[in-house]
């Protein structure tokens, strides 16, 4: 009987060890970017929470794909762009709202938090915070073209036929803000953002006299602003620091009117199993430290508030200069496109690209 009794009450020891296991120690399948998760975090995040990490590199179309085929399973956190968010939640139902009282909402910096609050809420649920950002805006060569301030500064006649930008949309959109219109307030109305897109149309035809080249690649606008060819330029920010690295003069600026800002989130796919494990991964990585870690790895500054002390010298001060707190603010961060808007902007550019 005792035998019995002994038995009896290992098995239960066993099973509520097992219980223990399970909740405490969950395997957290992450869906990331290259760099997002660098093996020394990993580490230390399963040494200091016993949760183990399994990443799996993509993109944003790879994600939504992954996601759309098992209907939100496979993994327990992603992170796609935030205007990869509300979209394809209303269309596939692949995400699970963000219990935002398990989020340590302190350690991200107020603005990008409510920005991507507001962009990936459906239905009054909040599907996202923000982990990973970057932005466009101008290089400037300090010494040759100080007075570039703007995107609508480019077409100066004191920078002409020494200036570059692509024909893309983030051009119509950055000048577009430069010239006191608002094209995100106007994506939910098509006449209003025609009606924006045609006058930048003219500001861009009236500035073509001025422009050196429209650059396609990162290697082509870094060969121009090194060579001196072009002393100004709308491009991102990693390309600027990277620039004055080898030339002090020139840096990243972040323009009057606001740069342009993309952000890679956190999600919780709607079959996810270990949203312990996921809700503990944000509120790690997002620590000023790790977050600066993070950094390093993917060159990309994260939304951790303070993080930027932890940086290299040389990038913090690069950071510190381009952004300091009120531009960081006064970014324009991309909402979800509404269909339609793409054929009017792509309009628009191909008559740019044909005038005279």
């Amino acid at each position: 009987m005792k035998k019995q009794t002994l038995t009896i009450s290992t098995a239960v020891t066993f099973a509520l060890m097992g219980v223990a296991t399970s909740t405490s120690a969950d395997t957290l399948r992450l869906l990331t970017w290259g760099g997002y998760a660098p093996e020394e975090v990993v580490a230390k995040f399963e040494a200091e929470t016993g949760h183990t990490v399994e990443v799996t590199k993509s993109n944003n179309e790879e994600m939504i794909a992954k996601l759309r085929a098992t209907g939100g399973g496979g993994f327990d956190l992603a992170q796609p762009s935030q205007d990869r968010i509300a979209g394809p939640q209303q269309e596939f139902g692949i995400y699970k709202p963000i219990d935002l009282s398990k989020i340590d909402a302190a350690q991200f910096i107020p603005s990008m938090m409510e920005a991507t609050k507001l962009n990936t809420t459906v239905d009054g649920a909040v599907y996202a915070v923000p982990h990973v950002w970057g932005t466009s805006g101008l290089v400037v060569d300090t010494k040759n073209a100080g007075a570039v301030k703007d995107y609508t500064d480019l077409c100066g006649g004191d920078v002409a036929g020494k200036v570059s930008y692509r024909l893309k949309r983030p051009t119509l959109i950055g000048f577009a803000y430069a010239m006191g219109l608002d094209p995100f307030a106007a994506y939910g109305d098509e006449a209003a953002y025609t009606d924006i897109m045609s006058k930048v149309e003219a500001k861009l035809i009236e500035c073509k006299a001025g422009v050196k080249t429209y650059w396609g690649g990162g290697d082509e606008l870094m060969g121009l602003m090194r060579s001196g060819e072009v002393v100004a330029s709308m491009a991102w920010d990693t390309g600027g620091w990277k620039l004055n690295a080898d030339n002090p003069d020139i840096t990243f600026v972040a323009p009057a009117s606001g740069a342009l800002g993309w952000v890679d989130t956190f999600v919780l796919p709607a079959k996810g199993k270990a949203d312990d494990a996921a809700y503990a991964w944000i509120n790690f990585v997002m620590q000023p430290e790790v977050a600066a870690m993070i950094t390093a790895a993917a060159g990309n500054f994260t939304a951790a508030q303070g993080a930027d002390a932890f940086a290299a010298d040389d990038l913090k001060a690069r950071y510190q200069a381009s952004f300091p707190p009120e531009a960081i603010d006064n970014i324009k961060w991309y909402p979800p496109v509404p269909a339609g808007l793409e054929a009017i902007e792509g309009g628009v550019l191909d008559r740019v690209k044909a005038a005279n």
